[in-house]
């Protein structure tokens, strides 16, 4: 939804009406993932993607249906067949879309998620997709850290729903979630997609060194609010590193004690230094964090580990380093190096093996296992 919002919030400021498609699940290959959007204007006009070009014809039609008629849908769409005009997914996927029409009158509340979305203040929207019955569908319940509006037509649900989005805002995730009719945690027979507004997740590149720079434009690319940390002065300068958010100088352990983390969170030590890394380390692999990797040989390694191991970290946070940093993809320069540590950081995100794709029959696309950048 983030790459719709700004269109869609000035529609909604018009007073128009629009038909909005949402991914909400998907099984196997398919191209989008939960919370992708499209968006058809009240003057046919289309913004966004949800399956990048197999259905889009075809949620074209069912939002602008929806917006005329003010009636939400959910759709799913599986492999397509040997009609070569058939409405289906030629790589071999399925997926939901809930086609539903957003507008001052349908969704009154969406001003103020579009203004906290846009001030990164978290925020989870719960909307009831599918169900017994009809009137339900369609219900939000708007749920922030400390509070919560609208209702999905039952207060048991409406709690359970709540502490269930809080749990996936905490996260940064987007999922369907499955009750009984009123809130039964055992049912199935209602189904919650709860799209979660957190705000961006972080990448940390202690190091102001050549390496450094490469990693922080990647990982700007993949979508991370980028901070550079480093004690010298001299070296973390914004000039050095424009692609970055933000450039501290700071002895690295003290910053990252002192800054705000979560478990979407990504580390890269480039420091080279063991008084520097060290202690960065020692307070890192103790973190809830998504990925902690450091750069250097693996003499570099083994004489980091045992460092650590003198001041206390278990096997287990140990194991949590990925170091020497990267996949083994052959790369010598910085930008190669930054391909490389991209490459292991969504492997870790999505559960990948890093495995050519060609010598798989698994599944391309894999189940989330932690969240991915909004």
């Amino acid at each position: 939804m983030r790459d719709v919002i700004d269109e869609l919030a000035a529609w909604w400021r018009d007073g128009k009406t629009v038909g909005v498609g949402t991914v909400v699940g998907t099984w196997k290959s398919s191209p989008r993932q939960p919370g992708a959007a499209m968006v058809v204007g009240p003057d046919g006009s289309v913004v966004g993607s949800v399956s990048g070009g197999c259905v889009e014809g075809a949620v074209y039609e069912l939002a602008e249906q929806a917006r005329d008629t003010g009636t939400p849908v959910l759709q799913r769409y599986g492999v397509s067949d040997d009609d070569a005009f058939a409405v289906g997914l030629t790589c071999g996927g399925i997926m939901d879309i809930f086609v539903e029409p957003v507008g001052p009158d349908t969704f009154p509340e969406f001003g103020s998620i579009a203004a906290d979305i846009a001030e990164d203040n978290p925020v989870a929207v719960a909307t009831v997709i599918s169900g017994p019955g009809d009137e339900r569908l369609g219900r939000r319940l708007i749920v922030r850290p400390d509070s919560v509006s609208g209702s999905l037509g039952s207060t048991r649900l409406d709690e359970a729903v709540r502490d269930d989005a809080r749990g996936l805002l905490v996260q940064g995730r987007t999922a369907t979630v499955h009750y009984g009719p009123d809130g039964e945690r055992r049912g199935d027979e209602l189904s919650v997609f709860v799209a979660s507004y957190a705000p961006q997740p972080r990448m940390i590149v202690f190091g102001a060194i050549d390496f450094a720079a490469a990693i922080a434009r990647m990982g700007s690319f993949l979508g991370y609010r980028v901070t550079v940390c480093d004690a010298r002065p001299t070296f973390a300068t914004a000039k050095r590193f424009p692609e970055a958010d933000e450039v501290v100088v700071e002895w690295p352990h003290r910053y990252l004690k002192s800054t705000p983390v979560d478990p979407r969170t990504v580390v890269c030590v480039t420091t080279h230094d063991w008084k520097f890394d060290v202690p960065l380390l020692e307070v890192a692999l103790r973190m809830p964090l998504a990925y902690v990797g450091a750069l250097g040989s693996r003499r570099t390694h083994e004489d980091r580990l045992a460092r650590l191991r003198e001041r206390g970290l278990s096997e287990d946070e140990l194991a949590r380093l990925r170091s020497p940093i990267g996949l083994d993809i052959g790369g010598r320069t910085p930008e190669q190096t930054a391909v490389s540590i991209a490459a292991e950081i969504v492997m870790e995100q999505w559960g990948g093996t890093g495995s050519p794709l060609r010598t798989l029959d698994s599944p391309m696309h894999h189940d989330v296992l932690t969240a991915a950048p909004n």
